[in-house]
């Protein structure tokens, strides 16, 4: 292209970034102030209840029968009076309720759950009838209210038949609370014929009776009015069944005859319930580590970078709104680890701005007749195929989550692509556009060291100065990693990996209490109550967590009393159950998600850098997740899903550092291929540590921010993410560096590049 021509394309490059990065920020803006972002239950309070259609001899548990079963579900919600519930079928055969302020899990899990197969009988006699109280052929005996033992016939009606039912109090008759059942159309024929063949037999004999049933329980056996003749029956098609009822047992006694019979059966296999206070005090705990983070975040990259930092602080801003509209526009639920997920993709978006900045100050140091402006140009160019790289493969992490994870976790996986995407926006668009503006200024020009590009930066100068000569000898690094992998695997082999609720199955208990208590003396009491395998920690300053096998309603109560003896006073504010069947899914789920990343991941990286530095990538990722996991089997923290979304990142991060060192270690490569590849690679390490160490101390700021001020909930998942990010800055220097140059040495140069 002809020069004049190439200077005329920038300004009109130029043009169209700016014009861009507005029309975006200006819809953002627009979706941000007019679409409210939906919270998940962790974060409002409420119950979740994850339930699976099972077949009978008789119905297949299909798509069909859980679509069915999904839509006598909603009419039973509806009848709940729960505000903005969510009913959604998950797979084939499970359905996901949200009841957002309900924190009776049971109560509600009992009310779904139950099949309300409503029966009317004709009432043949009592046992005492027949000789030796033996039924006859194809009749039932079931108990009545007052236990007497009835023979009954074959249903006449179900509750198919019903027409409507309806909960009443009779003030007049002092009969108390009832439920009045109507029949309509031609079901009323058959229940005259049902109430006309009682009425044919004499006042007082049980066969004037009729029995309805429910979940084969007899609910009421009421004797047909002696004002009906024989063979006519009540023919208006009403009837009232009474009994002990009191107001609650009433109502829903008619919303499940409304609802009608489910389908087919249905098992509670995934229960959650977070009280309102610990999401609120969620949402405070993580806006703070958010402001906070971003904040030092944001001072750390002014100070470093000067005026290129500034705007690349409000760049960060645009991120957060970007990403804020697309969660809005795209109807997903924000759950806490996907607010975790939001602050930390502000580490993604600080890592591209220093990338840039870094190459932009290598470009100024290296020209006779240095521009800040021709600099950052060039400093855009030279990172965007390792901004791209590193985040791809996050990208990756992403999409695993989101198709292989569940409930919080895939939320976090959305967040985190959405964040991912939102980042490179900002850095690529929003920071150039600033930038380029800034620098192009004359009092910019004449000031080069205001933009913080015209200096090198303390890191480098004392790289250059010193020019250490790190991988002259890469075995002693690798030696190095093998003894914390050894470190890291005897804890895992010793101590154990302690899964959690999510991945065992069972019951988790968390408990806010007034004072701080010993977990050991906790374990004592229950212990004695009858649960040795309850699993207690402490939880934040105040707070206590109980694992255990699945409970019951006595043994919750008992597990709650003495946690309150023990504290003085405690609130339960949260509550998990998990089935055996859903656990064992889940771990299965995990393990196949871990295998896929580093699948995907070598994939990806063969493809883009050779199979060699691919698989030295992979080996520092595969380090740095074994040795995470012995971290956690050493503290004896529980392994739960969110830690499996700590883990994904963590792989993303190790990815990130690795794919910059490669890129670098490409181009030289490219450039130099007669220069040795130890020195070429020593050369890209001291190149790139700028940015590594950069990158990583923003990255702390956000995580200990979260650690820090994040709560209870979000302390395991910040640890993780700091064990990780140390772990993997130092393996992508010192590991995946060592291990390409031992694989180019046993393959012959097979990162060089191919002739043509």
């Amino acid at each position: 292209m002809h020069p004049s021509h190439r200077s005329r394309s920038r300004p009109r490059a130029a043009r169209l970034r700016a014009l861009l990065a507005l029309a975006v920020l200006a819809v953002s803006l627009y979706v941000a102030v007019a679409v409210p972002v939906r919270l998940g239950l962790d974060l409002r309070g409420g119950t979740q209840i994850v339930l699976e259609t099972r077949s009978t001899a008789t119905t297949e548990a299909d798509r069909e029968a859980t679509d069915r079963t999904l839509e006598v579900l909603r009419g039973r919600i509806d009848a709940l009076g729960v505000a903005e519930p969510g009913l959604v079928r998950s797979g084939e055969r499970r359905i996901i309720v949200e009841l957002p302020g309900v924190q009776d899990p049971e109560r509600a899990a009992d009310v779904l759950g139950r099949t309300a197969q409503l029966t009317f009988h004709p009432v043949l006699g009592t046992t005492q009838d027949t000789p030796g109280g033996t039924p006859v052929a194809r009749e039932r005996v079931l108990p009545d209210e007052s236990g007497t033992a009835l023979r009954l016939g074959p249903a006449a009606l179900t509750g198919a038949h019903v027409d409507e039912a309806a909960a009443r109090f009779d003030q007049q008759g002092g009969a108390g609370w009832h439920v009045t059942v109507d029949f309509a159309g031609a079901d009323r024929a058959g229940w005259a014929r049902l109430t006309g063949e009682a009425a044919c037999h004499p006042a007082g004999a049980p066969a004037r009776r009729v029995a309805i049933v429910l979940d084969d329980k007899v609910i009421s056996a009421p004797q047909v009015d002696p004002s009906v003749g024989c063979a006519a029956g009540i023919r208006d098609g009403a009837t009232r069944i009474t009994g002990s009822f009191g107001a609650a047992e009433a109502r829903e006694l008619s919303l499940l005859i409304n609802g009608g019979a489910l389908p087919v059966p249905v098992e509670t296999v995934e229960q959650r319930t977070v009280g309102p206070t610990l999401g609120a005090e969620a949402i405070t705990a993580s806006a703070w580590a958010a402001v906070v983070g971003t904040a030092l975040t944001a001072l750390f990259i002014m100070v470093v970078y000067r005026l290129m930092g500034v705007l690349a602080t409000v760049a960060l801003l645009s991120y957060g709104l970007v990403s804020y509209a697309a969660l809005a526009a795209l109807g997903a639920t924000l759950t806490l680890p996907g607010l975790a997920g939001f602050v930390l993709a502000i580490g993604m978006a600080v890592d591209a701005n220093v990338l840039v900045f870094e190459r932009a100050r290598e470009e100024y140091a290296a020209r006779r007749r240095p521009s800040t402006r021709s600099a950052l140009s060039a400093g855009f160019r030279n990172a965007f195929s390792a901004i791209a790289d590193s985040n791809v493969t996050t990208l990756i992490a992403a999409g695993l989550l989101f198709f292989l994870a569940s409930g919080p976790v895939r939320g976090f996986g959305v967040t985190l692509g959405i964040g991912v995407l939102a980042s490179m926006f900002s850095a690529l668009v929003v920071t150039r556009v600033l930038a380029e503006f800034a620098a192009g200024r004359a009092a910019v020009h004449r000031r080069p060291g205001l933009t913080g590009i015209a200096t090198t930066g303390a890191v480098r100068e004392r790289l250059t100065r010193r020019d250490p000569q790190l991988m002259r000898r890469p075995r002693r690094w690798l030696a190095v990693s093998a003894a914390a992998l050894v470190l890291a695997g005897s804890g895992i082999a010793l101590r154990g990996v302690q899964f959690g609720v999510e991945f065992t199955g069972g019951r988790l208990l968390e408990y806010a209490t007034t004072a701080s208590v010993d977990t050991d003396r906790v374990r004592s009491a229950l212990a004695d109550a009858g649960l040795p395998r309850a699993v207690v920690q402490a939880s934040g300053d105040s707070g206590l967590t109980v694992r255990t096998d699945p409970l019951t309603r006595d043994e919750e109560a008992e597990v709650t009393r003495a946690v309150r003896d023990l504290a003085g006073g405690a609130d339960q504010v949260r509550d998990e159950l998990i089935g055996p069947s859903l656990g064992a899914e889940l771990r299965r789920g995990a393990l196949i998600a871990l295998a896929v990343a580093l699948g995907a991941q070598l994939v990806y990286l063969a493809a883009r850098f050779r199979w060699v530095l691919g698989s030295a990538a992979v080996v520092a990722l595969a380090h740095d997740t074994v040795i995470l996991v012995g971290v956690f089997a050493w503290l004896g923290k529980p392994v739960d899903g969110v830690f499996l979304a700590a883990l994904l990142t963590v792989i993303g991060y190790s990815v990130n550092d690795s794919v910059v060192l490669f890129d670098r270690v490409r181009e030289l490569v490219r450039r130099a291929p007669e220069v040795p590849l130890a020195d070429t690679v020593n050369r890209a390490v001291l190149q790139t540590l700028p940015r590594t160490v950069n990158t990583g101390i923003g990255a702390a700021f956000i995580l200990t921010a979260l650690a820090v001020l994040g709560g209870s909930s979000l302390g395991d998942f910040a640890l993780a993410l700091l064990v990780g990010l140390a772990v993997g800055t130092y393996s992508s220097v010192l590991t995946a560096a060592p291990v390409a140059l031992e694989l180019d040495r046993r393959t012959r140069r097979a990162i060089r590049p191919r002739r043509s």
